[in-house]
């Protein structure tokens, strides 16, 4: 009984990541994924990096962060520098127009982050973060 416990936990959080991610998708009209996002905060926290280092942090496959970074280009948000002493070594980096679109993304996931949890009471909210809080303990 307590796998099954786990299990019907996994899967709920799951069902709730999936949902505010999808949500999430339809009210942020830039045409662009939350990978796109995540590879923008990469760079707006860790600065310019390699793109293979970017694809490990984020789990991603090296193929799947070209195709993310080509639309990021596409779009200015983040343009490719290249190595002066060896054009082979290639590093991205956001741009000011990216940094607005993380800022713009963040404020759309607050938004939509406190819709979802103003549907609680109070109590539930402070139980929520005791919970949340516990665990970010063991992380």
């Amino acid at each position: 009984m307590k796998d099954q416990s786990i299990f019907e936990l996994l899967h709920t959080m799951d069902q709730v990541t999936n949902k505010l991610i999808i949500q999430w998708n339809k009210s942020f009209k830039e045409s662009l994924g939350i990978s796109h996002i995540l590879v923008l905060s990469h760079l707006q926290v860790n600065g310019k990096s390699r793109p293979s280092d970017i694809a490990k942090n984020l789990g991603i496959t090296p193929p799947s962060l070209t195709n993310l970074a080509n639309k990021l280009v596409s779009k200015n948000l983040i343009v490719r520098l290249f190595d002066e002493k060896d054009r082979r070594n290639s590093y991205l980096e956001i741009t000011d127009a990216g940094i607005e679109m993380v800022n713009k993304a963040a404020d759309e996931g607050q938004n939509l982050r406190r819709n979802l949890f103003e549907k609680l009471s109070k109590d539930e909210r402070r139980q929520l973060t005791s919970i949340y809080e516990k665990l970010n303990h063991f992380l």
